[in-house]
């Protein structure tokens, strides 16, 4: 069968023939129509992310869209090694699969069933949102940022915050629900931009901090650490939900931003929530999105460019959509 197949740590992935799988007891073959590129198959991919067994060849993609023996349209996760989502076919456990709504198409699902798990599972599973809370976004103008937007505020969020590098995309978040837009620019040759970023965070906080969700880490997540411990009130329990390392930076906060306020500091993620309750993230992710609560743009190429895409930006989503001899 055709396939996107890693040889070796860091290499991209081509496009070749690759060994079919074959059903048996406890896994079921399925025939992939969609499936999208991730940070998380990036990750696997390359052998960089926690969760690789860096085993090779593979196939990458963590998880897809594709139809049964019967026919029922499903949505997967983590096929059986070494196959993965970016192929015509591929391996899974049953247990390990969604059937989608009839109003949500193959490639929309492939799309929003990661971002949607991670901002579900970080507000949900691990924050324990409650409704009328306030919630920022940090990291807000990536594709999942865009997706946990929407999703704070129809999970019933008082206020949203976003925060990003880019103020233009961040402004167009106001459209989706986004109350309150701080850009910050923290890069070494802007000698001002943490102590814009605190003054502008420390103003918004004023008003109350919950929960926060971040996709960035790094210089950013810092300098909202020391903001809640500086501006919100004493022993206020503001969850920091660490979900994304876009920025690729190390933290090193002051000891004392933890002791002088009640923040709690946890992650969210394959491992850290088990994968039945990820997989009930992604359920709610799909009943939003046909309810036409829930969107993300998408860009669709066919499986054999995956060399070539294997670095595009994560928005508009790129989706490789798989047929059978393409």
């Amino acid at each position: 069968m055709k396939a996107a197949i890693v040889t070796s740590p860091g290499k991209k992935p081509s496009y070749g023939e690759f060994p079919s799988p074959v059903g048996r007891e406890g896994f079921e073959v399925i025939t992939v129509t969609a499936a999208a590129l991730t940070n998380l198959t990036k990750g696997r991919a390359a052998g960089s992310h926690y969760s690789a067994d860096n085993h090779y060849p593979f196939i990458p993609g963590v998880d897809g869209v594709g139809t049964l023996a019967d026919g029922r349209r499903v949505y997967f996760a983590m096929p059986e090694a070494p196959f993965g989502a970016m192929a015509e076919q591929t391996l899974v456990d049953p247990r390990r699969t969604i059937a989608l709504p009839d109003k949500l198409d193959d490639l929309a699902a492939a799309a929003l069933a990661n971002p949607g798990m991670s901002c579900l599972a970080a507000l949900i599973e691990r924050a324990r949102f409650r409704v009328g809370e306030a919630v920022l976004i940090n990291g807000a103008t990536g594709a999942a940022g865009f997706v946990a937007v929407q999703v704070a505020k129809q999970l019933g969020a008082s206020r949203v915050i976003v925060t990003g590098r880019n103020a233009q995309e961040l402004e167009a978040l106001r459209s989706l629900g986004a109350d309150v837009v701080i850009p910050f620019d923290l890069r070494p040759e802007n000698p001002q931009g943490v102590e814009q970023f605190e003054q502008a965070l420390t103003a918004a906080f004023a008003d109350g901090l919950d929960v926060v969700v971040d996709y960035l880490w790094g210089s950013s997540a810092r300098t909202i650490i020391v903001a809640v411990a500086k501006a919100v009130d004493d022993a206020h329990p503001v969850r920091f939900v660490q979900v994304g390392e876009a920025s690729r930076e190390p933290v090193d906060f002051p000891a004392a931003a933890l002791r002088s306020s009640a923040i709690q500091i946890m992650g969210s993620g394959l491992k850290s929530v088990p994968l039945p309750r990820l997989l009930e993230c992604i359920r709610r992710t799909f009943d939003l999105a046909a309810q036409g609560k829930l969107y993300l743009p998408t860009k669709v190429v066919p499986l054999s460019t995956v060399t070539d895409n294997r670095d595009a930006p994560g928005k508009p989503r790129p989706v490789f959509a798989v047929k059978k001899g393409a």
